[in-house]
């Protein structure tokens, strides 16, 4: 991150979790990279949307069962109040079905609360620099378990899948995959500068802000097929 000078600043992160001792152990662990800053910790969801819009952190920490207000509803307030913050949540694999509300709330992606150190650290820098975190073995297991209320493949598809080229649906539909631009640039034998471009057009014409969103979709609208 830079700040108005163009000098480089730490990610400013806000925890939200209702457990103190796991606050206490991310805290521990960020705490010791010197390119992060914990700003500040709540407690609960309002507490967690009130933070957001007083301190502007770069990225929430968001657990997703918390009292007064869960982690789903606190990210739907912070997406709709459009402020330049992104929700990073924090999950058991037990609780799917939030999981999915949330990154249909306007979350950049998730993560297990188990995650290796370095892999968090690195999932916090890529959604403070706007991008996605996208696990694709969860994501299948999540809309492997909602199979059953996706949408029949044999259906005709959403009229806003139709303003997308044929190249457009092809790369949508790997990144559906979970396969990164480097991955979908060797597969359609391009360049991944390419496949940057094909993915914003994507993401634009389906009016979508990130390829957390764009996977849900084609999923929901049944282009891609769990498993498939």
């Amino acid at each position: 991150m830079a700040d108005s000078t163009g000098q480089a600043r730490p990610v400013r992160i806000l925890l939200a979790d209702d457990q103190p001792l796991l606050r206490t152990g991310f805290r521990m662990v960020l705490g010791a990279e010197t390119d992060l800053d914990i700003v500040a910790e709540a407690g609960d969801g309002v507490e967690a949307v009130e933070l957001s819009r007083r301190l502007l952190p770069d990225v929430v920490l968001m657990d997703i069962r918390m009292p007064r207000m869960d982690g789903v509803s606190a990210t739907r307030a912070i997406v709709d109040a459009r402020l330049p913050v992104r929700v990073l949540i924090l999950t058991t694999f037990d609780l799917d079905e939030y999981v999915v509300g949330a990154l249909r709330a306007g979350a950049s992606g998730f993560l297990a609360k188990d995650v290796p150190a370095e892999d968090l650290v690195t999932a916090i820098h890529t959604v403070a620099a706007g991008d996605a975190v996208v696990a694709p073995r969860i994501l299948r297991r999540l809309l492997d378990r909602f199979a059953d209320v996706l949408p029949d493949p044999s259906a005709t598809p959403p009229k806003a899948l139709g303003a997308l080229t044929e190249r457009e649906r092809e790369v949508l539909v790997q990144v559906a995959r979970g396969l990164s631009n480097a991955e979908i640039a060797r597969a359609l034998s391009v360049s991944e500068t390419t496949i940057k471009t094909h993915v914003g057009h994507v993401l634009t014409k389906l009016g979508l802000r990130d390829r957390v969103q764009a996977v849900v979709l084609a999923y929901e609208s049944g282009l891609v097929r769990p498993g498939g």
